[in-house]
Protein backbone atom coordinates (compact mmCIF):
# COMPACT_ATOMS: atom_id res chain seq x y z
CA UNK A 1 0.00 0.00 0.00
CA UNK A 2 1.07 3.23 -0.80
CA UNK A 3 -0.65 6.15 1.38
CA UNK A 4 -1.00 10.23 0.09
CA UNK A 5 1.35 11.90 3.10
CA UNK A 6 0.98 14.79 1.04
CA UNK A 7 -0.16 17.80 4.08
CA UNK A 8 -0.85 14.89 6.31
CA UNK A 9 0.62 16.23 10.16
CA UNK A 10 3.10 13.74 11.27
CA UNK A 11 4.92 13.03 14.55
CA UNK A 12 8.62 12.07 14.77
CA UNK A 13 10.12 11.13 18.10
CA UNK A 14 13.62 11.24 18.13
CA UNK A 15 16.42 13.58 15.81
CA UNK A 16 19.58 11.48 15.63
CA UNK A 17 21.21 9.89 12.72
CA UNK A 18 18.43 7.82 12.14
CA UNK A 19 15.70 9.78 12.63
CA UNK A 20 17.43 12.38 10.60
CA UNK A 21 17.04 10.05 7.76
CA UNK A 22 13.04 9.33 8.47
CA UNK A 23 12.69 12.38 8.70
CA UNK A 24 14.20 13.23 5.08
CA UNK A 25 11.73 10.78 3.51
CA UNK A 26 9.20 11.68 4.96
CA UNK A 27 9.38 15.12 3.37
CA UNK A 28 10.18 13.67 -0.01
CA UNK A 29 6.53 12.90 0.63
CA UNK A 30 5.43 16.43 0.68
CA UNK A 31 4.01 15.11 4.64
CA UNK A 32 3.92 18.18 7.85
CA UNK A 33 6.43 16.92 10.30
CA UNK A 34 6.72 17.90 13.53
CA UNK A 35 9.95 16.49 15.50
CA UNK A 36 10.12 15.91 19.42
CA UNK A 37 13.07 15.04 20.68
CA UNK A 38 15.60 15.70 23.68
CA UNK A 39 18.58 16.20 21.11
CA UNK A 40 18.89 16.86 17.64
CA UNK A 41 21.71 16.29 14.95
CA UNK A 42 22.48 19.16 13.02
CA UNK A 43 20.65 18.49 10.09
CA UNK A 44 17.80 18.07 11.68
CA UNK A 45 18.41 21.33 13.18
CA UNK A 46 19.03 22.94 10.06
CA UNK A 47 15.66 21.62 8.49
CA UNK A 48 14.08 23.38 11.19
CA UNK A 49 15.82 26.60 10.88
CA UNK A 50 14.91 26.63 7.26
CA UNK A 51 11.36 25.97 7.75
CA UNK A 52 10.68 22.63 6.35
CA UNK A 53 10.01 20.80 10.02
CA UNK A 54 9.05 22.12 13.26
CA UNK A 55 11.46 21.19 16.08
CA UNK A 56 10.97 20.86 19.70
CA UNK A 57 14.00 20.00 22.07
CA UNK A 58 12.19 18.48 25.21
CA UNK A 59 10.86 15.48 25.96
CA UNK A 60 7.90 13.42 24.65
CA UNK A 61 4.22 13.88 25.96
CA UNK A 62 1.44 12.14 25.35
CA UNK A 63 -0.38 15.18 23.84
CA UNK A 64 2.28 15.58 20.94
CA UNK A 65 0.24 12.74 19.55
CA UNK A 66 -2.73 15.57 18.71
CA UNK A 67 -3.72 15.53 15.40
CA UNK A 68 -1.22 13.37 13.91
CA UNK A 69 -1.74 11.07 11.08
CA UNK A 70 1.09 8.66 12.09
CA UNK A 71 3.94 8.56 14.54
CA UNK A 72 7.83 7.54 13.54
CA UNK A 73 9.63 6.91 16.85
CA UNK A 74 13.80 6.65 16.32
CA UNK A 75 15.25 6.97 20.14
CA UNK A 76 16.99 4.69 21.92
CA UNK A 77 14.55 4.31 25.01
CA UNK A 78 13.10 1.51 24.84
CA UNK A 79 10.53 2.44 27.18
CA UNK A 80 9.93 5.65 25.55
CA UNK A 81 9.38 3.79 22.28
CA UNK A 82 6.68 1.66 24.15
CA UNK A 83 4.95 4.58 25.64
CA UNK A 84 4.61 6.34 22.20
CA UNK A 85 3.76 3.19 20.08
CA UNK A 86 1.49 1.81 23.09
CA UNK A 87 -0.36 5.43 23.08
CA UNK A 88 -0.67 5.17 19.46
CA UNK A 89 -2.57 2.30 19.29
CA UNK A 90 -4.84 3.93 21.79
CA UNK A 91 -5.93 6.78 19.42
CA UNK A 92 -5.64 4.45 16.27
CA UNK A 93 -2.63 6.41 15.00
CA UNK A 94 -0.25 4.43 12.53
CA UNK A 95 2.87 3.86 14.11
CA UNK A 96 6.99 2.58 13.50
CA UNK A 97 9.35 2.19 16.07
CA UNK A 98 12.84 1.74 13.83
CA UNK A 99 14.13 -1.20 14.46
CA UNK A 100 11.14 -3.53 16.21
CA UNK A 101 9.11 -5.01 14.02
CA UNK A 102 6.98 -5.67 16.63
CA UNK A 103 5.98 -2.27 17.28
CA UNK A 104 5.15 -1.41 13.54
CA UNK A 105 1.78 -0.58 12.03
CA UNK A 106 4.05 -0.16 8.97
CA UNK A 107 7.34 -0.56 7.37
CA UNK A 108 10.07 1.72 5.76
CA UNK A 109 10.21 -0.54 2.40
CA UNK A 110 13.65 0.47 0.14
CA UNK A 111 12.31 2.06 -2.63
CA UNK A 112 13.34 2.46 -6.43
CA UNK A 113 12.01 5.74 -8.21
CA UNK A 114 11.77 6.06 -11.67
CA UNK A 115 9.50 9.14 -11.96
CA UNK A 116 5.93 8.13 -11.34
CA UNK A 117 7.36 3.83 -11.12
CA UNK A 118 7.72 3.07 -7.48
CA UNK A 119 8.75 -0.01 -6.79
CA UNK A 120 8.99 -1.05 -2.96
CA UNK A 121 11.12 -4.14 -1.48
CA UNK A 122 10.13 -5.23 2.45
CA UNK A 123 11.35 -7.59 4.69
CA UNK A 124 9.08 -6.52 7.20
CA UNK A 125 11.99 -5.11 9.41
CA UNK A 126 13.94 -8.53 8.87
CA UNK A 127 16.46 -7.10 7.14
CA UNK A 128 16.78 -3.46 6.00
CA UNK A 129 19.97 -4.70 4.70
CA UNK A 130 18.83 -7.64 1.91
CA UNK A 131 16.04 -4.90 1.17
CA UNK A 132 18.38 -2.38 0.28
CA UNK A 133 20.80 -4.96 -1.73
CA UNK A 134 17.82 -5.93 -3.79
CA UNK A 135 16.74 -2.12 -4.43
CA UNK A 136 20.23 -1.61 -6.19
CA UNK A 137 19.61 -4.23 -7.94
CA UNK A 138 16.67 -2.73 -9.16
CA UNK A 139 17.52 0.59 -9.92
CA UNK A 140 20.15 -1.03 -12.09
CA UNK A 141 17.44 -3.17 -13.84
CA UNK A 142 15.00 -0.48 -14.32
CA UNK A 143 16.93 2.33 -15.78
CA UNK A 144 16.49 5.82 -16.22
CA UNK A 145 14.47 5.82 -19.53
CA UNK A 146 11.06 4.83 -17.36
CA UNK A 147 9.87 8.37 -16.21
CA UNK A 148 9.17 9.43 -19.75
CA UNK A 149 7.63 6.44 -21.19
CA UNK A 150 5.65 6.07 -17.86
CA UNK A 151 4.21 9.26 -18.90
CA UNK A 152 3.41 8.63 -22.20
CA UNK A 153 1.96 5.35 -21.58
CA UNK A 154 -0.46 7.66 -18.83
CA UNK A 155 -0.99 9.80 -21.83
CA UNK A 156 -2.65 6.84 -24.15
CA UNK A 157 -3.84 5.28 -21.59
CA UNK A 158 -6.35 8.23 -20.72
CA UNK A 159 -6.80 8.59 -24.67
CA UNK A 160 -7.85 4.62 -25.27
CA UNK A 161 -10.36 5.16 -21.71
CA UNK A 162 -11.93 7.99 -23.46
CA UNK A 163 -12.56 6.25 -26.84
CA UNK A 164 -15.28 4.67 -28.17
CA UNK A 165 -13.73 1.26 -28.62
CA UNK A 166 -15.57 -1.70 -26.65
CA UNK A 167 -14.38 -2.87 -23.26
CA UNK A 168 -12.33 -5.77 -24.81
CA UNK A 169 -10.52 -4.00 -27.40
CA UNK A 170 -9.59 -0.89 -25.16
CA UNK A 171 -8.06 -4.08 -22.67
CA UNK A 172 -6.05 -5.84 -25.19
CA UNK A 173 -4.64 -1.86 -26.41
CA UNK A 174 -3.80 -1.26 -22.80
CA UNK A 175 -1.96 -4.42 -22.18
CA UNK A 176 -0.18 -4.27 -25.35
CA UNK A 177 1.20 -0.82 -24.46
CA UNK A 178 2.66 -2.50 -21.42
CA UNK A 179 4.34 -5.54 -23.09
CA UNK A 180 7.98 -6.27 -23.00
CA UNK A 181 8.38 -5.63 -26.63
CA UNK A 182 6.95 -1.72 -25.85
CA UNK A 183 9.30 -1.29 -23.20
CA UNK A 184 12.30 -2.06 -25.33
CA UNK A 185 11.58 0.03 -28.10
CA UNK A 186 10.98 2.70 -25.50
CA UNK A 187 14.48 2.27 -24.02
CA UNK A 188 16.45 1.97 -27.03
CA UNK A 189 14.34 5.36 -28.14
CA UNK A 190 15.47 6.97 -24.96
CA UNK A 191 19.15 5.57 -25.09
CA UNK A 192 19.05 6.99 -28.55
CA UNK A 193 18.02 10.92 -27.51
CA UNK A 194 20.93 10.74 -24.69
CA UNK A 195 23.52 9.60 -27.31
CA UNK A 196 22.62 12.48 -29.77
CA UNK A 197 22.17 14.78 -27.00
CA UNK A 198 25.71 14.11 -25.53
CA UNK A 199 26.99 13.94 -29.36
CA UNK A 200 25.78 17.85 -29.80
Amino acid sequence: MFVKLDGRNVLVVGAGVVGESKILGLLETGARVRVVALRASEGVRELANIGKIILEERGFTIGDLDGAFLAVVATTSRELNELVFQEAQCRGILCNVVDVPEQCDFYYPAVVRRGDLQIAVSTTGQSPSLAKKIRQQLERQFGEGYPEWLRELGDTRRRVLASDLDAQRKRELLSSLASAEALDEAITTVKAQIVKEGVA
